[in-house]
């Protein structure tokens, strides 16, 4: 079944396709040629020990941190080693890409569906009523509906996770990085947002998400990569790779 699924994979466009990556910060290498693809419908968990480089894979791709070498391609569009571009110039990957960060940081004075509406009034230039029913519908569909009119501080963690997941599908993009999605998550929540990614594969979009929860990976994500300073130091279907983990930087999870 597993195999099956992996050509499966294998033959799906790539949402994401990192090639030759190298990123740090200041003279401290962080990134150190990293290869890396996401494909359409696939959720690929990344993970490691501390500083091994996950979360800068995640702002790399988003274009909020710059990368001094290789290549990185999200669905057609393309980003290049030096400086960040300005906002301006980065509608394209906006589009393309969504990222649920793992403090949600979602904006403290707007209500939930007003947070919601930001992306496709402001990044796709929708209509005020339009970016409302966009919105109105991804919350729906995450079960939080009932908590549009709540400001952020009003809402438990999993329903502020629930709303910045909404908040970074409202542009409809095709790959979504997610951080850490489960820290702050009791079982029945963590549950409740593995059937969500995977829902959320099943429409064809590819995730990418950094986590320490083996199990959690172990459970919902088609692929494992695990990252030790700033490579790649295994990879594989995440059952495999987390029962029988071949590298020291893998912590296995309970069979």
């Amino acid at each position: 079944m597993e195999n099956r699924m992996s050509r499966e994979i294998a033959l799906r466009s790539n949402a994401l396709r990192v090639r030759a990556l190298h990123a740090g910060h200041g003279d401290r290498a962080i990134l150190r040629g990293l290869d890396l693809d996401v494909a359409e419908g696939e959720v690929c968990a990344v993970m490691g020990v501390s500083g091994a480089g996950k979360t800068t894979v995640l702002r790399v791709v988003a274009a909020l941190q710059p990368f001094s070498s290789g290549t990185v391609e999200i669905s057609g569009v393309a980003l290049q080693p030096g400086a960040v571009p300005p906002e301006s110039q980065l509608r394209a990957l906006r589009r393309r890409v969504g990222v649920v960060f793992q403090s949600h940081a979602l904006f403290e004075h707007l209500t939930a569906i007003e947070n919601v509406m930001l992306a496709p009034i402001h990044a796709l230039g929708q209509s005020r009523a339009s970016a409302e029913a966009t919105a109105v519908r991804l919350l729906e569909s995450l079960g939080v509906s009932a908590r549009a009119k709540a400001y952020p501080r009003q809402l438990s963690g999993g329903e502020a996770q629930r709303v910045a997941i909404a908040r970074a599908l409202a542009p409809d993009p095709q790959l979504l990085l997610m951080d850490e999605p489960t820290s702050a998550l009791d079982p029945a929540r963590r549950a409740a947002l593995g059937e969500s990614v995977r829902a959320l594969a099943a429409q064809g979009r590819g995730l990418l998400i950094v986590t320490h929860d083996a199990e959690f990976a172990r459970s919902f994500a088609d692929r494992v990569v695990v990252l030790s300073h700033g490579a790649i130091a295994e990879e594989g279907p995440a059952s495999q790779v987390l029962t029988h983990p071949a590298h020291d930087a893998t912590v296995p999870s309970p069979r």
